[in-house]
């Protein structure tokens, strides 16, 4: 039987060698556009839903096509490979991809999206009390690993002093719920699903662990194809404005975003509103990879060994400054 990273991994290598359109796309035909997503809450299914990626469609003779991935490595490969224009994953992913790939990050549009749970009636207060206790974890490769290991730092303990179990993020709110292990880290939307539950509680939030963007820690971007980037800038800014778009539209209608997604995504729409309820996933119209964002999330996935000391992952702001500006023409909800 195929396990569900299998399967993933087997439709990810079915679009490689089933993409025939060009990164550069054809001038005056329909070409298909690959936006590589993943099913979470992500800006970009309200953006879909809303019809903001319609008038790019007409006006430029593409078709805008979501390819799935369950996380992010198949979709690295798939962009590497040259399968996907544009991509949207976890900074974690989305570094490494804007790194080592030809690719460049231009948009942060989600915040947040980690956090530590522990069983609910668990007497556990903070991670400093994980000493001697197990925690399900999904990786040494994953975000996860380092940012508990500075949330256990950050309380003078270090890796020996807890017993790692390795899962998968979807498996270890179960194993909390069922107190398999004593506490496990893990991304939204596993966490809400948790939550929602009843038999999980959240310990530590990102944000108490690594604030680097305005009191948060940030959750995810957008990375484009440096080949697409080049060619077609305009409709990267588009594509780009469309989703700072609908993340104004999520700030002013959470309740109708909720059900958006829930349609999209086929997560429950209560599990959708309790995440942002809770701010386990943020949306914020502060979109912008600064310098000074990237240069410390960086450093944060060098020491973890995540990204090597002479990686240095390549942005350009100026889609999202530009994209931030129309929307503040308009109204908004943020404040910003």
């Amino acid at each position: 039987m195929l396990t569900r990273r299998s399967r993933h991994g087997i439709a990810a290598l079915a679009l490689l060698g089933a993409v025939v359109s060009t990164l550069s796309l054809s001038a005056g035909a329909d070409d298909t556009m690959n936006y590589g997503v993943q099913p979470d809450t992500d800006p970009a299914f309200i953006a879909k839903a809303l019809g903001y990626f319609g008038p790019i469609e007409k006006k430029h003779h593409v078709k805008i096509e979501f390819r799935q991935f369950a996380y992010g490595a198949p979709e690295n490969q798939a962009m590497g490979a040259g399968a996907l224009q544009i991509a949207s994953a976890g900074m974690g992913p989305a570094a490494i991809a804007a790194a080592r790939l030809p690719t460049t990050l231009v948009a942060i549009n989600i915040l947040e999206q980690t956090a530590i749970l522990v069983p609910t009636d668990s007497p556990l207060k903070t991670p400093c009390d994980l000493k001697g206790k197990t925690v399900a974890f999904p990786g040494i490769g994953s975000q996860q690993y380092p940012l508990l290991l500075k949330a256990l730092d950050k309380c003078g303990l270090h890796e020996s002093d807890v017993k790692l179990f390795k899962s998968t993020g979807p498996d270890i709110p179960v194993l909390v719920g069922q107190k398999s292990v004593d506490a496990g880290i893990t991304w939204d939307p596993s966490i809400s699903v948790g939550l929602a539950s009843g038999k999980v509680r959240i310990l530590a939030k990102a944000e108490q662990i690594l604030p680097i963007m305005n009191g948060h820690y940030v959750g995810n971007g957008v990375y484009v194809h440096n080949t697409f980037l080049k060619a077609h800038p305009d409709i990267t800014q588009e594509l780009v404005t469309a989703n700072v778009k609908a993340i104004n539209y999520i700030l002013c209608h959470p309740k109708k975003s909720a059900k958006l997604w829930s349609e999209q995504i086929g997560i429950p729409e209560k599990v959708i509103s309790l995440s942002l309820e809770k701010g386990v996933s943020v949306y914020s119209l502060d979109v912008i990879p600064t310098q000074a964002t990237i240069d410390a999330y960086t450093k944060f996935l060098q020491a973890a060994g995540i990204l090597k000391p002479e990686d240095s992952p390549k942005i350009d702001p100026s889609f999202a400054t530009k994209a931030l500006a129309e929307v503040k023409r308009g109204h908004t909800c943020s404040g910003a």
